[in-house]
């Protein structure tokens, strides 16, 4: 199997949650591989704030050998409003043409139990973490087949979406991650019934050392252990696993791809 990028730059992606963690990571090499193309790479970053923007413009600032400047647009866009994730899609087709890729990066997790929880903390965190995908794939991949593209839609998905880790506190997340697993394949499924060359693949890393927990003292500490132990990914290593996705020839498909550190207590 050749490992290419070449069909893939110059074309638009969308990527959530694109001002923080594996976002960031995924944005910034989605830049650097796409340094030579022409027209724009389009990120769709969640609740973008001033310090985001200035990651967002960081990013920007990376160039090739060429000295040709990479485009990374933020936009402001909260995944859990539909009307968001709608204005946000139809910018891009006003702006920058057809979507080639989409990646549901997107994801909270606030701690919680199921015993005694907040009905609107798993309200907000179903919104996120799966209507807001759902939308999201819905519009890209009318997108794509409105303009004949095959393209390639990556779902940022968990360990938790197929096993629940053995510490308190997850909350509804590791049903929100279970229901991932389940959209990806229906989707891929559906696709297949159509005989649609649109590829779904859904990425399902251990633990990261990402900020999702940032708001979550407990969950901090936890995270902090293990990167003291050096048994935890880098955001980096799940966009290197989103770039050899996208790097298959168009006839191979990674369904699913589960990365985990090679020492991982909370499995």
């Amino acid at each position: 199997m050749v490992l290419s990028f070449d069909r893939w730059v110059g074309k638009v992606a969308i990527v959530t949650g694109a001002s923080s963690g594996i976002g960031a990571a995924i944005t910034e090499q989605l830049v650097e591989k796409g340094l030579k193309c022409i027209n724009p790479i389009f990120f769709c970053c969640i609740r973008l704030s001033l310090s985001h923007a200035e990651k967002i413009d960081s990013i920007n600032s990376h160039r090739s050998g060429t000295g040709r400047r990479a485009n990374c647009t933020p936009l402001e866009t909260d995944v859990s409003k539909e009307e968001d994730i709608l204005n946000a899609f139809k910018w891009v087709k006003d702006n920058l043409g057809p979507v080639h890729i989409l990646i549901n990066n997107a994801g909270i997790l606030k701690k919680g139990s199921l015993g005694e929880g907040d009905s609107k903390i798993w309200e907000n965190i179903f919104k996120v973490n799966v209507l807001g995908l759902c939308i999201a794939t819905r519009e890209a991949v009318k997108d794509m087949k409105a303009n004949n593209i095959d393209g390639h839609i990556i779902q940022i998905n968990s360990i938790a979406g197929h096993q629940i880790p053995s510490y308190p506190g997850l909350n509804v997340y590791p049903a929100s991650k279970y229901a991932v697993t389940a959209l990806a394949e229906t989707l891929r499924l559906e696709l297949n019934s159509a005989k649609s060359k649109i590829k779904i693949t859904s990425i399902s890393p251990g633990a990261v050392s990402t900020e999702i927990v940032s708001g979550n003292e407990d969950f901090k500490k936890i995270l902090e252990n293990l990167v003291k132990e050096k048994q935890i990914l880098d955001a980096e290593d799940i966009a290197d696993s989103v770039i050899y996705a996208l790097s298959t020839p168009p006839h191979v498909q990674i369904q699913e791809l589960t990365i985990r550190p090679v020492i991982e207590p909370l499995g």
